[in-house]
């Protein structure tokens, strides 16, 4: 069983002000939501007490700033910290810096690649955290496709398109059935969906 010391609603508190301004893509749901959202899958899926703190930072230097790596390490220690940095692929001040639609679509397949080089061979605590937290994005996205007020315009709202958005899915699904990862029988069964609603006649893959 996972025991939730302070440690963990420290962290939800520094997440949620962290987080305050932001809300889900295309939505006025508070970012929260998600953060609590992965957290809930990593302790689902036998995560320990780091690792479901993890998963409510996940998210804090991508979005937030730079500041939020060094203030992570100081409260949250190493283990903690260092699955924030694996799950990140870009800080808030990196991506801000591209500002031509071009530019953003190139830095973000760069960005896609790397990470999920990166996933092939990250720690086991790292995968768990990433897979919960790319598990509740697919869901997100599948509801809205789901959606008949919505369908595959959720594409819209995503930099790499319907193509760039699918074929990142699925390359995530294939690493995190490699790895093994306690979610991928989840994530695999979305991503899928995600593809058929989509109307992709057969998967598109972001590294082929």
């Amino acid at each position: 069983m996972t025991i939730l010391t302070k440690r963990f609603t420290d962290a939800l508190d520094y997440a949620r002000v962290a987080h305050a301004a932001q809300v889900r893509k295309g939505s006025s749901i508070p970012y929260l939501y998600h953060l609590l959202g992965v957290a809930s899958l990593v302790i689902e899926f036998g995560g320990d007490e780091d690792q479901a703190i993890a998963g409510l930072l996940h998210d804090v230097i991508e979005d937030c700033g730079e500041p939020h790596r060094a203030l992570v390490r100081a409260q949250f220690g190493d283990a903690v910290a260092d699955i924030v940095e694996d799950c990140t692929d870009g800080s808030a001040e990196s991506k801000a810096s591209h500002t031509d639609i071009e530019a953003k679509r190139r830095d973000w397949m760069r960005r896609k690649l790397d990470y999920l080089a990166h996933l092939a061979k990250a720690p086991d605590a790292t995968l768990l955290v990433s897979g919960c937290d790319k598990l509740h994005n697919a869901r997100a996205i599948l509801n809205d496709l789901e959606n008949p007020e919505v369908g595959t315009r959720v594409f819209e709202r995503f930099t790499g398109g319907r193509e760039g958005t699918l074929g990142y899915y699925q390359s995530l699904s294939e690493v995190f059935s490699k790895r093994g990862a306690r979610m991928v029988v989840q994530l695999e069964a979305t991503v899928a969906r995600m593809h058929a609603l989509a109307g992709a006649t057969s998967r598109i893959s972001l590294t082929e």
